[in-house]
């Protein structure tokens, strides 16, 4: 068995660049500085490109070729791109037994799945501060109780329990963060103007990316999810697995946080709907740099989330009928 390719290639100045010269990549910082990573002896797992960047198209033929994760980010590292190889697209057996699986029952128990995880995952949260659980024994009750074949009216089920359990959960959770967020006593996703809820939604949207990436590694279709509805431009099974590591996000905040002042938020004046404008507050430019390089350096010491489709490949045995049930994963916190 080869060894996991672990070693990531990160160019996050302005004016680097990336090349390939005897099987080795290279990279030139903006001084002429080289450094070499030999291709077939770092087990490159990983390349990451900002704006600002170059790369020539030999070392993007490389990075196809040996199925190297490429990730391209804007400046300030919001994820927009990444480079898939043609081959991603030749697990035909999987992507069909995922299809499948919204007629043939699978769905309905994946669906049941991915709640009690998000809700397991939150409990252990929990437990770590020291705060009241949700009853996941009642929980559980719930949504066994759910007797239906019908995979909408299930869904609109479990979000009515999830949604009961997410508010009593963040309930205790925001508590915990600091007066120089300008605490809210609620979560807000769209539209939110206050810090913490916008620094929540950018976590979220790089924690996003990086299931996004995992999910085409492990040959599934991102935009065909179980609990979360199908609609354009909504990648639902991005969503559904994003669930399971939601926890692990709040608690890197939590910590993260402790040290976020007022000067290191900006307001900004912002289109709210057609003739209307608000003023939503961010961190700023630097600080949103900081969390996420913290961020991914912690996601890639934590969970590992790169290697969803590698490793532990019980969810894709279970749709494809080699495996008899499927109970996710839900990463732990160090309590």
């Amino acid at each position: 068995m080869g060894r996991s390719k672990t070693q990531k290639l990160v160019l996050d100045g302005n004016g680097e660049y990336l090349g390939i010269e005897k099987g080795c990549f290279s990279i030139k910082d903006k001084n002429g500085t080289v450094s070499k990573y030999p291709l077939f002896e770092s087990e490159i797992g990983e390349v990451v490109l900002k704006s600002g960047n170059a790369v020539s198209t030999g070392a993007l033929a490389s990075l196809g070729f040996w199925g190297i994760d490429a990730l391209i980010m804007t400046q300030k590292g919001r994820p927009v791109a990444m480079l898939k190889s043609l081959d991603d697209d030749s697990h035909v057996k999987t992507r069909s037994a995922q299809y499948e699986a919204l007629s043939n029952g699978k769905g309905l128990n994946i669906a049941k799945q991915i709640i009690l995880g998000k809700i397991t995952g939150e409990n252990l949260l929990l437990q770590k501060y020291g705060l009241r659980q949700n009853d996941l024994i009642s929980v559980e009750r719930k949504i066994e109780d759910i007797d239906t074949f019908d995979l909408k009216f299930l869904r609109r089920k479990l979000l009515s329990i999830e949604g009961r359990c997410a508010d009593f959960y963040f309930q205790q959770i925001l508590s915990l963060f600091p007066s120089s967020m300008h605490k809210t006593n609620k979560r807000r996703t769209f539209r939110a103007y206050d810090g913490l809820n916008n620094t929540f939604n950018f976590a979220y949207s790089l924690l996003k990316w990086k299931v996004h990436c995992a999910l085409i590694n492990a040959k599934l279709e991102p935009y065909l999810g179980f609990m979360h509805s199908e609609a354009m431009y909504k990648p639902s099974l991005v969503c559904d697995m994003m669930e399971l590591y939601r926890h692990l996000v709040d608690d890197f905040l939590i910590q993260y946080c402790k040290d976020v002042q007022r000067k290191d938020f900006v307001v900004k004046t912002e289109k709210y709907i057609s003739n209307r404008q608000g003023k939503r507050e961010y961190l700023s430019d630097s600080k949103t740099n900081d969390l996420t390089r913290r961020f991914y350096a912690y996601l890639d010491w934590k969970v590992k989330i790169p290697r969803i489709g590698h490793g532990n490949k019980s969810s894709i045995e279970y749709l494809r009928n080699e495996k008899k049930e499927w109970i996710p994963r839900v990463g732990n916190v160090d309590l």
